[in-house]
């Protein structure tokens, strides 16, 4: 992840929160506006869709694991967890910690060792949980070498659902064995395997029992370009109904969660896919915001996303773990194509995704150019263009906009690698015949 948000600035505010990381500077959403770093010139010929895919495959590695079910997490080590309907819950107290003067017991889960196939340079992991009362879960991941040797734990969050004992965190840097952390994405000098541990921690004396019910990781090690014009696939003319919520209207809301607008399309992204599935949060949920804030469920959101390190919402596995309890299933991963893309959507399902793109590279933007921005791919139309809700329109009656396939591709495979939320319900199952990156 690189940088959060959507509304290019003038060079003076500009704020450029991290370097190219490896082969790929992955885009992200925040609080910096730069024009896209361009990586060379792209094909605007769409390639012949079979023989792309598989090139692809081959050029840009990519492989999500998950482990979401009873029998899928009992393959990991419990130390004190108990897994059992679908979820590997706290079960008795193996350790403390003490966080904010507080003193915590803790459990954990250990994922058993995954190995990709591929020297990998960085790994996203996500998550679903639940955290009752004064309770949280940290996500840690080490790797290892070809040689065999294997790099300390890092820390990649310290989450709960609310903020009303812990703060979301994440911890950049700690870059003490060459891998390093950058906020949600880990990076990594080209590790062949990787293994992820979530422990499960309550203030001590109290029987909370925090518990996970999903957890996983995207690696990957993608180039820096992109790749020729992926042709229109299977979803030609699909447009999903998915409703249209602006960030801009937003301006100005809580200082102290990013202060809206510009800096929410991340949690105005996710609550229109939430909205389409009809599971936004119930109103009880945020009935602190005042009476006359249009689309209040957004700054909800925006609460329920913010990391308080990072100081910003848009944070990636931070807003799929926020919408996973609500929709069913959420995680972060990332695509090797628009026409990968258009197997969600013919199954029914919108993707959040990352683009970048720098002024005049992407025709009819409600922006000029940006280092990071998050908008909903909901559908194509007969030719395979791209039809987007892009919440940095004004109002919402802009927020349905249609922008030229080529032009989005690279905008979104460049520097962001592809990378997207798959948020779902129960209805919408995935795609069958996953070429690995779901």
């Amino acid at each position: 992840m690189t940088y959060r948000g959507s509304v290019s600035l003038p060079p003076s505010r500009s704020l450029s929160r991290r370097t190219l990381l490896g082969a790929l500077a992955p885009a992200a959403l925040g609080l910096g506006y730069v024009a896209a770093v361009t990586t060379g010139p792209t094909s605007s010929r769409p390639a012949d869709g079979d023989d792309l895919e598989a090139v692809a495959a081959a050029s840009r590695p990519i492989a999500f694991r998950q482990w979401d079910s009873t029998a899928e997490l009992a393959t990991g080590r419990s130390i004190g967890a108990t897994v059992a309907g679908g979820r590997a819950t706290f079960g008795r107290a193996t350790g403390t910690k003490t966080q904010g003067g507080t003193r915590y017991e803790t459990s954990r889960w250990d994922s058993p060792w995954v190995t990709p196939g591929f020297a990998f340079t960085q790994l996203i992991p996500s998550w679903s949980a639940t955290t009752p009362k004064d309770s949280f879960i940290e996500v840690r991941v080490r790797g290892r070498d070809a040689a065999g040797r294997t790099t300390s734990w890092d820390l990649m969050a310290r989450w709960a659902l609310w903020d009303s004992f812990t703060k979301r965190t994440t911890q950049s840097g700690q870059s003490d064995d060459g891998t390093s952390v950058d906020t949600d994405t880990w990076s990594a000098p080209g590790l062949r395997s990787w293994q992820v541990r979530v422990v499960l921690a309550r203030k001590a004396g109290t029987t909370a029992r925090p518990s996970i019910d999903a957890v996983g990781a995207v690696a990957s090690a993608l180039p820096a370009t992109a790749p020729p014009v992926s042709a229109p696939g299977v979803a030609r003319g699909v447009v999903l109904d998915v409703p249209r919520y602006s960030q801009m209207i937003h301006r100005g809301h809580y200082p102290q969660w990013g202060s809206g607008g510009e800096a929410w399309c991340s949690p105005t992204s996710t609550s229109m896919v939430l909205g389409y599935y009809g599971r936004l949060p119930r109103p009880a949920s945020y009935n602190w915001v005042p009476q006359g804030h249009t689309d209040p469920f957004v700054d909800y959101a925006a609460r329920q996303t913010y990391d308080h390190a990072y100081r910003g919402t848009g944070n990636w596995p931070f807003n799929t773990a926020y919408a996973a309890p609500l929709a069913g299933k959420a995680f972060v991963t990332r695509l090797r194509s628009l026409r990968e893309a258009e197997r969600f959507i013919k199954a029914g399902i919108p993707l959040v995704a990352s683009v970048t793109f720098a002024r005049g590279e992407l025709d009819g933007a409600p922006i000029s150019s940006t280092a990071g921005h998050l908008l909903v791919i909901v559908g194509f139309t007969a030719t395979g263009d791209v039809v987007v809700n892009d919440p940095a329109a004004t109002t919402r009656s802009g927020v349905r906009r249609t922008y030229d396939r080529a032009q989005l591709e690279k905008a979104w495979l460049t520097r962001s690698g592809g990378l997207v939320y798959v948020i779902r319900d129960s209805a919408h199952p995935l795609p069958k015949g996953s070429p690995g990156t779901w």
